[in-house]
């Protein structure tokens, strides 16, 4: 038996056994739609996320002069254990206007709803309107902490001290079921884990690792 042959039957075993970093990869994209574990919200800091990247025509309705938005929901993502599913399709299946009425305030713009229903949305095993009314579920019962939903000056954070405040604000919610996200020592992002019915909050190992690991966060304030 050849040294390839050999490789081949090895690697075909490992998947055979379940192990999931090789049976499913990181990004599963064309998965099963309904077949994750646990859903992310992904919370986008929109005054941090505009100050390192609001360039872009795409980015225009979220850092327009004036617009003066704070956490926007970035998406609500459905995620493995280890990995996640994407494009999930069917890829023709567009969100109707009414669906895409339930997005509205929600997203920072109807694009970035568009864009996630067809990379997350599509994986959730829901229509179009039930997706972003789950959005919307997802993103009621999250409270931003207050030093952050009135922050008018900039300040300087660890992701610990943000995890906390938001751990303080959310019964039931703990560290481990969030992480923090940052670009260049500025705050991007917050993530938080719940379960698949959108009850409660959720344990994400991965999720959690993944955070930010700059040592000082600047939390910029709107402008």
């Amino acid at each position: 038996m050849t040294k390839r042959r050999l490789i081949a039957l090895f690697f075909a075993g490992l998947i055979l056994s379940g192990l999931p970093a090789l049976a499913q990869g990181r990004n599963n994209r064309g998965a099963e739609p309904g077949d994750f574990d646990f859903y992310v919200l992904a919370l986008s800091w929109s005054p941090g996320f505009c100050e390192l990247d609001g360039g872009s025509d795409r980015n225009r309705e979220q850092c327009a002069s004036g617009a003066n938005l704070r956490f926007v929901v970035h998406g609500l993502w459905p995620q493995y254990e280890r990995g996640y599913p994407s494009d999930c399709g069917p890829s023709g299946r567009t969100p109707s206007r009414i669906a895409l009425d339930q997005a509205q305030g929600l997203f920072p713009s109807e694009s970035l709803a568009r864009y996630e229903w067809r990379k997350h949305g599509t994986c959730s095993g829901s229509s179009p309107s039930d997706y972003f009314a789950d959005i919307r579920r997802a993103r009621d019962k999250v409270v931003i902490p207050p030093s952050l939903a009135k922050a008018d000056s900039d300040q300087n954070w660890t992701a610990l001290d943000i995890e906390r405040a938001f751990v303080a604000a959310n019964p039931g919610l703990r560290t481990d079921m969030m992480s923090v996200g940052c670009k260049r020592g500025v705050l991007q992002e917050v993530r938080i884990c719940f379960s698949k019915d959108l009850r409660n909050f959720q344990t994400c190992q991965e999720v959690d690792r993944s955070g930010c690991r700059a040592r000082d966060i600047t939390v910029v304030a709107p402008r």
